[in-house]
């Protein structure tokens, strides 16, 4: 991290310098790339493109400064003491009890092969996601809760798959740590790479969800669907590119359904960097593919991945089904005397 503006562009400049220096990458025995090791996708840098930037792809060096001291600073204020004597929050935002100790969302922006990048989604060349109109809801949860209303609520089924630590998934963003995609979050964006000649995973901090990649292999029947989906790959090169169908259909990105295909790459361009690019297909929720991509950053020697355990302290999920259960106790205890008004 950086603390100056003297101190950060021969920082970029270097990252730029190492993005170039692909034959120095690390090797396995047989020559692959070396994957292996812990990552951060941390960015400052948005999904889509801010509307300001049209359909520019690169900023400028001095707006990607601009960028990551304004960051910095944000940072820094954010973990200023406490004033022990404000107004508690008015707006209802409980998500304000977290101070910057707590997020890491990172201060850099995405540099890909020496550019700084005006959003991660680099096709269409507007940096949105090309959404088909008057698209149906595939969201299979949003589906039922639509279905059974406020009765959706009864159970733990409805509550989010996040809520049930069955996979990390934001349901305010579409945003996944483990995916597909695999989208940089507020914290915890590290991943761990393991991998073999016939296995890659890919562990997230995040929930600790495990991706496996079958390497040379055939996915599997179609009817069978599992969380994160079902992924094959291959190196083309020194790139290791990987396919993903079948996702759960409890298991919804940015719109879509059962029919979606990603498409996921990994480059490593130096010892300390690995471009991720990412392609959506679903042509009942998008009008075309769009793909984006990032940058994994190689994590000091020595760190390590704790283990994700925020379920530990998480009441509202037995909080809420016990509220539903007084509430139902309730009824049927005020039932019999309603009806002997009633009579």
């Amino acid at each position: 991290m950086y603390t100056s503006r003297i101190l950060a562009l021969p920082f970029l400049l270097i990252s730029t310098a190492l993005s170039a220096q692909s034959s120095e990458i690390p090797r396995t025995s047989d020559g692959k790339p070396d994957l292996q090791g812990i990552w951060s996708n941390a960015t400052q840098t948005s999904l889509e493109r801010p509307a300001r930037y049209g359909e520019r792809q690169a900023l400028t060096d001095q707006e990607a400064l601009d960028m990551q001291d304004g960051a910095q600073s944000r940072a820094e204020r954010g973990n200023a003491p406490s004033d022990p004597d404000r107004p508690p929050p008015s707006d209802g935002n409980t998500a304000a009890a977290y101070n910057s100790f707590w997020l890491d969302r990172g201060t850099g922006v995405v540099q890909v092969d020496g550019e700084y990048r005006t959003s991660l989604i680099i096709d269409p060349p507007d940096g949105q996601i090309p959404y088909r109109e008057n698209a149906p809801e595939q969201n299979k949860m949003e589906q039922w809760r639509d279905e059974h209303g406020a009765d959706a609520f009864l159970g733990p089924e409805m509550a989010t798959i996040g809520e049930r630590c069955l996979l990390f998934y934001d349901f305010r963003t579409s945003n996944s740590s483990a995916g597909p995609p695999m989208m940089p979050m507020i914290y915890n964006n590290n991943y761990q790479i393991v991998q073999t000649d016939d296995y890659v995973m890919i562990l997230a901090e995040m929930m600790h969800d495990a991706r496996i990649i079958r390497l040379n292999s055939e996915h599997q029947d179609p009817a069978i669907h599992k969380w994160m989906g079902d992924t094959i790959g291959h190196w083309e090169g020194d790139t290791l590119v990987f396919t993903t169908r079948n996702l759960h259909p409890q298991q919804s990105h940015f719109g879509s359904g059962p029919g979606l295909v990603v498409t996921e790459s990994l480059r490593m361009v130096s010892d300390s960097e690995i471009v991720y690019r990412f392609t959506m297909d679903d042509p009942v929720a998008y009008e075309s593919p769009w793909t984006a991509e990032m940058v994994f950053h190689a994590q000091p020697p020595g760190e390590q991945i704790y283990e994700y355990a925020c379920h530990e302290g998480n009441y509202a999920l037995p909080g809420i089904l016990a509220g539903k259960r007084r509430e139902e106790s309730q009824e049927q205890e005020s039932g019999p005397a309603d009806s002997t008004q009633a009579d």
